[in-house]
């Protein structure tokens, strides 16, 4: 059982190390390729994920040798075994209850990690669909002046003007420029 104990403690310390690079790899500097950042973002998702994989298994082990030494601990109580059996499985049941605690903590750490990079892909799609929808604003006002002035209407007064024409690339210029300025004023772009 000691040996077992030991083994669980040694997964624990290696997934321990392999959780922290993990947390480097999300809380660095991010690559400027929108395609790298994705591959990265996939391959940290599956790392958390192994690591979970492996932390709950850890605690499942843990849990049925937490039962273990109990039962022992009990049996030691009713028969007649030396005290140095006793202190042992005593020592056991702790360190059994030290790792477990230990594997709770690594668990929530995986949890808090994979929250993190949940919320750095959504940051990331935010910034996206805000480019998109900033395009699609600052391109709608000369699209509907454009295609208001396309239409084969002979009673738009600034057709039979010498500067309609004029007029109306001038009016779609400034549609366009007026809602860039707005975003940029307000820090959105």
């Amino acid at each position: 059982l000691e040996a077992i104990v030991d083994r669980l403690a040694d997964i624990l310390e290696r997934a321990g190390r392999e959780v922290e690079a993990i947390s480097r790899d999300i809380f660095q500097a991010r690559s400027t390729k929108a395609s790298k950042r994705n591959r990265d973002f996939q391959e940290l998702l599956k790392g958390i994920g192994r690591k979970e994989d492996l932390a709950s298994s850890v605690r499942d082990s843990l849990i049925s040798l937490q039962r273990l030494a109990g039962f022992l601990a009990h049996v030691a109580g009713q028969t007649k075994m030396s005290k140095d059996v006793r202190a042992r499985i005593k020592t056991l049941s702790r360190d059994v209850l030290s790792l477990a605690d230990h594997a709770t903590f690594l668990s929530q750490k995986i949890s808090f990690l994979l929250d993190a990079t949940l919320g750095m892909i959504s940051i990331e799609q935010n910034a996206i669909i805000k480019i998109f929808s900033v395009a699609a604003v600052i391109f709608l006002p000369p699209t509907l002046v454009a295609s208001i002035y396309g239409m084969n209407f002979d009673i738009i007064p600034e057709l039979k003007w010498e500067f309609g024409y004029p007029f109306a690339i001038g009016l779609m210029v400034v549609s366009a420029i007026l809602p860039f300025w707005y975003f940029r004023r307000r820090g959105w772009l």
